[in-house]
């Protein structure tokens, strides 16, 4: 009941701000940010009544479309892998509505940004695998616009364009995976196919097809190209929802179907994997140090995170997959930071080059004082939300593969060097009077933005079981698929 109507305020909103004139700015503010809020409201209210006891699918919902020709039954439900991809994302978009509330073109940013949530949370939520197609490439539409018309430079039509070709084109095959699943099984329906057992040489051709897809949206060593351009070219909000939910799309599609659909080849392909995983942590971590703008090094360290995060999906065991998971819903939160902190530093001085800041701390201590929290939580300090996800992943990877856990032990330490060196050069040091004249730190909007970021990046640093245990069971259920 929670998930149709969680889907309902979204498309009757949708449908409302289309109605609204666009001068009623006033209306179209408490109507986007109420429904957001509703939204939230209902995601926590599923988080409450999920029972962490089972590894099946929750507050499952089916809607069929029948006729006389064809009867069509989809089905949405939750399980311990995707609830809190959910609740991240309701999180992030009210977030982010919140942020835009002094946004000029208010009504079609808004409309953009909830359509985006209702396509995402469609995507974490549908038992469907080729209506997680649809949903899971409807998303690039609206990214589009949101990168193509609210950009920040004239390169921002180049960005979208490597955008849309990288991540469509790996998902071409994708679709042809899908056809020839529905011609050998006669259903799509993601339960069924779970008890469905695949060759092994289909497993691998399928496997790869579905891995060229993914691996774009994480994205992996040497499919990352575009993820640095969007980046840059993107505004604030359309950074932290690439950054904190997109991103996870390729980490929940190797969980959902890779692992569990074809775990033979998993373990086959897994050499490979390694690799690219490895090289891109390294390879992302180096070109983060060399950067001189300020979501350019925030993007790159998202990549060499995001690889550590496969390295944890392929371990195969359950510490490992814990691990990634808590990591990725741990990045969503620190990263959604990160660029909030760089975008209200781009609001005031129109700048993202390192080189016109300095000695912030004079002048923005309480700005200096959360950037240096949600740093420390970048670099995986003990207490912190990233600790326990990349101390498990590694963990669990140097079960399987000691080379490439050390590898990704390195890479953490780079991590921790260019994130330091960021922080010094925008906090410490002289201040840049000669560029930036007047200085203004967070207001009470800002401040109240990031303060549920910050609370969920301490929580989950001091008390990560409360996590652990909604994913535990699911995780456990994966990885006896896996066979490992």
């Amino acid at each position: 009941m929670l998930l149709t109507s969680i889907f309902f305020v979204l498309i009757i909103t949708l449908f409302g701000l289309f109605l609204i004139p666009s001068i009623n700015t006033h209306l179209i503010r408490v109507l986007s940010l109420s429904s957001s809020a509703v939204v939230l409201l209902l995601s926590c209210g599923l988080l409450v009544q999920f029972d962490c006891n089972s590894y099946y699918f929750q507050s499952v919902v089916t809607y069929s479309l029948g006729s006389e020709l064809m009867n069509l039954n989809f089905s949405f439900g939750l399980d311990g892998i995707s609830i809190f991809f959910f609740v991240l994302t309701s999180l992030l978009i009210f977030l982010c509505i919140l942020f835009i509330w002094n946004e000029r073109l208010l009504k079609e940013y808004a409309m953009n940004l909830l359509l985006i949530e209702l396509l995402l949370l469609l995507v974490f939520s549908v038992l469907d695998v080729f209506l997680f197609y649809i949903f899971f490439e409807a998303i690039l539409i609206p990214m589009f616009i949101l990168i193509g018309i609210w950009g920040s430079r004239e390169r921002k039509i180049r960005a979208v364009y490597l955008l849309f070709f990288y991540t469509l084109f790996g998902s071409l095959l994708m679709l042809v995976g899908l056809l020839y699943i529905y011609t050998v099984t006669g259903t799509l329906n993601l339960e069924y196919l779970l008890a469905y057992k695949f060759t092994m040489e289909e497993q691998c051709w399928l496997w790869l097809a579905f891995f060229l897809s993914f691996a774009s949206k994480i994205p992996m060593f040497p499919f990352h190209v575009w993820l640095p351009e969007a980046h840059v070219e993107a505004p604030t909000v359309g950074s932290v929802l690439l950054a904190g939910i997109l991103l996870k799309l390729g980490v929940y599609g190797f969980l959902r179907f890779s692992l569990s659909l074809f775990p033979d080849a998993s373990l086959y392909f897994s050499p490979l994997v390694y690799l690219l995983s490895v090289l891109g942590v390294i390879y992302a971590s180096l070109s983060a140090i060399r950067q001189t703008d300020l979501k350019r090094i925030i993007a790159y360290s998202s990549v060499a995170h995001m690889n550590l995060v496969t390295l944890g999906i392929f371990s195969f065991n359950i510490i490992g997959i814990e691990g990634s998971i808590l990591q990725s819903i741990s990045h969503g939160f620190v990263s959604g930071a990160m660029f909030l902190l760089i975008g209200i530093l781009y609001d005031r001085y129109h700048s993202r080059l390192l080189y016109y800041y300095g000695g912030l701390v004079h002048m923005m201590p309480v700005y200096a004082a959360l950037l240096l929290i949600f740093t420390m939580a970048n670099i995986a300090l003990p207490g912190t939300s990233s600790f326990v996800g990349e101390f498990l992943l590694l963990l669990g990877i140097y079960k399987t593969n000691v080379i490439s856990a050390i590898v990704g032990a390195l890479g953490v330490i780079l991590c921790g060097a260019y994130s330091l060196w960021l922080y010094n050069r925008i906090i410490f040091g002289n201040l840049k009077t000669s560029f930036i004249v007047r200085f203004k730190d967070i207001n009470f909007l800002e401040f109240s933005i990031l303060l549920p970021l910050l609370f969920f990046v301490i929580f989950m640093g001091v008390y990560p079981s409360f996590f652990s245990n909604f994913i535990h069971l699911s995780v456990c259920n994966l990885s006896l698929v896996t066979m490992y």
